[in-house]
């Protein structure tokens, strides 16, 4: 989890290979590490890298911060906001050591760590002749549903992921996928003709659905406030007749639950574009469904909407002091002001 926010200047070539070469040898013998470990003296571990990272990113706990506020609501302050940002690195953490560990396990270990509930939308819709989109948020960890779809039941998986530098790192996680089970389409040009072909062909397409990568996108009201989110799942439901089925799998105690909502309508009434949004708008508030159930399972901890963007800002200008002697600009930062107690002071933070 690293804070991109302050990363260093870019580096030159020759040091970025070393760094690259480096991160790809992390990933490796952290996997490495994950698989070989007990479960629960693993589980142990993540915890407390978790905890760790926590004290180490400041701008990503005060991103969860707003986030589990606009899903929980402003009252959720002082120690118990504490505890939910805490809470939501160490689920990310133990995210990474779940997907790290899962390759390993086999048939009869995936489905004992595994519940699902709504599952017979699954089915209805391969019944009915094509695969279905399963969009789901960031959120608990997905990949361990991802597995037991294709070991268990024995469907064909497929997925969309950004591509990663170096390729080496990348290649090594698409590599990690399969070996769950699930086949990966790097995300560009191509995958929408892939994920067309796949669906008809009776292979189930799942998609991370709560937050927009790159240009292009659909605005739409998501907690509360406008925001762009894919578009990719609507069209490709509106294109082939799929159901976009809204899914989440939670990390439940020290196993997973699936829980798979009804089909989002996606039937053509108009333009495409319209008809686009009109979808995407009826899954983002299935989305907010599926993360209100357990919102510390909510990995997002990058700005997602125009207002994290502006907040941002402001808390780093805080960090830095430049504000310390602006009493208008004091009173606009004081409610950004991180809520753990045991946190330095602005004062501290710039000396």
């Amino acid at each position: 989890m690293t804070d991109t926010a302050e990363a260093a200047a870019p580096l030159p070539s020759a040091a970025r290979i070393r760094r690259f070469s480096t991160d790809v040898a992390l990933y490796r013998s952290g996997a490495a590490v994950a698989r070989r470990l007990p479960q629960p003296v693993g589980a142990a571990l993540a915890r407390t890298i978790g905890r760790t990272a926590y004290r180490l990113l400041p701008e990503r706990r005060f991103i969860t911060e707003r986030r589990l506020q606009r899903v929980c609501g402003p009252h959720l302050q002082g120690e118990a906001l504490v505890q939910a940002v805490r809470a939501s690195f160490e689920s990310y953490a133990r995210y990474w050591y779940d997907g790290a560990r899962i390759g390993d396990l086999d048939d009869a270990e995936v489905e004992a760590g595994f519940s699902h509930q709504g599952y017979h939308h699954i089915q209805e819709a391969i019944d009915a002749g094509t695969a279905p989109i399963l969009a789901l948020p960031h959120l608990g960890g997905w990949e361990w549903a991802g597995t037991w779809m294709a070991r268990v039941p024995g469907y064909r998986v497929i997925s969309v992921v950004e591509p990663l530098k170096p390729p080496r790192l990348f290649d090594w996680m698409v590599e990690e996928r399969r070996r769950m089970g699930i086949d990966v389409v790097p995300l560009g040009p191509d995958a929408a003709s892939v994920l067309i072909r796949s669906l008809r062909a009776g292979q189930v397409v799942c998609l991370l659905a709560d937050r927009q990568v790159g240009r292009g996108g659909v605005e739409v009201e998501f907690f509360g406030e406008r925001t762009l989110l894919p578009g990719g799942p609507a069209t490709l439901a509106l294109r082939t007749g799929a159901s976009i089925l809204p899914a989440a799998v939670y990390q439940d105690g020290p196993r997973h639950r699936g829980v798979v909502l009804p089909p989002v309508p996606a039937l053509r009434q108009g333009r495409l574009r319209a008809d686009v949004a009109r979808v995407t708008q009826d899954l983002a508030w299935a989305l907010e469904q599926l993360i209100r159930s357990a919102p510390e399972q909510w990995h997002l901890m990058q700005p997602n909407w125009a207002s994290d963007a502006e907040a941002l800002h402001a808390f780093r200008r805080q960090r830095r002091g430049i504000d310390r002697f602006d009493p208008q600009g004091a009173r606009r930062t004081a409610e950004l002001q991180p809520t753990d107690p045991e946190r330095a002071s602005p004062e501290k933070v710039s000396k």
